[in-house]
């Protein structure tokens, strides 16, 4: 059985089966609804429900919270629908989604910029390049079925060339499927499976507000992706890249970031350490990274923030800067990095 999503106030509407996901159909339908992880873990695809009924499959209360379950909100990756749907997503624009293709890449470049850290660089067919903001992420699909999420570290315009690659932020977790593979075996020439683009994380351009950039550990990628994107296109809203990590050497690309400050006038850096040791000799911001922010710039009601890395910097960046910053719900994006364990 089928039903009909409408989704306020874009107008856009699309057809779900009963037995799939409500993101899932949008996603195969072009449809851009907001989302992250898609497994009920980060919150990025709640919205209001205005009429009909759903039925939630498995999530994680800090995604969607029983208050806010009584209140009509639903998360439309786990949620079906049992009739038709009039729901409320103002990150939902005219944009279509862009196509998801699944496709061979060959591993062409193993950097380590950090004991924990490698730059993976990927060749992806020149025939039939993949389209996608720069921002969002590809899943790499394991041979047990299983995926990995990673985003794209480069923006879209540098894979207008002969051999395209996309950039790959790996950190490496112990024991873990992948990144075990990566920083014990992996070479250069070894074939990958990857399906992407995927996620809503991408610079939203019909604004003139100044940004902010919030990264912590490896969600610089998307960011990086970003600023990239900005100055091909010259975008030149004022924008300040906070990126938080315990040590300095947490702040792998630092130099890259430095590079970009000498060229693009428009961009500020504040690197911000948690737990710097006297070793580190480091006589920069100390603290967390999310609160530098609102030491800085107390009233965000005329921004818009863009914030990735881990699920609890991400979440207490929206809460504060929400309760205590004014911003605006629907000028904060966001991509929380969630790992397998924390699905």
């Amino acid at each position: 059985m089928s039903f009909q999503v409408s989704v306020l106030p874009s107008g856009r509407q699309f057809i779900v089966e009963s037995n799939e996901s409500i993101l899932a159909a949008g996603i195969r339908q072009g449809i851009a609804l907001p989302y992250g992880c898609k497994d009920g873990a980060c919150g990025s695809c709640k919205c209001k429900k205005i009429s009909g009924t759903v039925l939630h499959g498995s999530y994680q209360s800090k995604a969607l919270s029983d208050d806010e379950k009584n209140q009509d909100f639903i998360l439309t990756c786990s949620a079906t629908a049992q009739s038709d749907l009039v729901l409320e997503s103002r990150k939902v624009t005219n944009e279509s989604s862009l196509p998801v293709k699944k496709m061979p890449m060959r591993v062409v470049g193993l950097e380590k910029k950090s004991h924990d850290v490698i730059v993976m660089k990927i060749q992806v067919p020149a025939n039939d390049v993949m389209k996608f903001h720069a921002g969002q992420y590809i899943e790499i699909l394991l041979r047990d079925g299983s995926r990995r999420s990673y985003s794209m570290a480069n923006a879209p315009h540098t894979l207008e060339v002969t051999q395209p690659t996309v950039e790959l932020h790996i950190r490496h977790m112990p024991g873990g499927k992948f990144t075990d593979s990566v920083f014990m075996s992996m070479k250069e020439k070894d074939v990958l499976r990857g399906e992407g683009p995927f996620g809503s994380f991408y610079l939203r351009e019909d604004s003139s507000k100044p940004i902010v950039l919030l990264a912590s550990g490896t969600g610089f990628a998307p960011i990086k992706a970003l600023i990239e994107h900005m100055q091909h296109s010259g975008i030149t809203r004022p924008a300040t890249l906070y990126w938080g990590g315990r040590r300095p050497s947490d702040l792998y690309m630092d130099d890259w970031v430095q590079t970009k400050l000498a060229e693009m006038p428009n961009l500020k850096y504040i690197p911000v350490i948690s737990n710097a040791e006297a070793d580190d000799k480091w006589t920069g911001r100390v603290g967390f990274v999310h609160q530098a922010v609102l030491e800085d710039t107390p009233d965000l009601s005329g921004y818009q923030v863009y914030a990735c890395g881990a699920p609890i910097v991400v979440e207490s960046a929206k809460r504060d800067y929400f309760s205590k910053g004014s911003l605006p719900e629907e000028e904060f994006y966001a991509d929380s990095f969630i790992s397998a364990a924390d699905k």
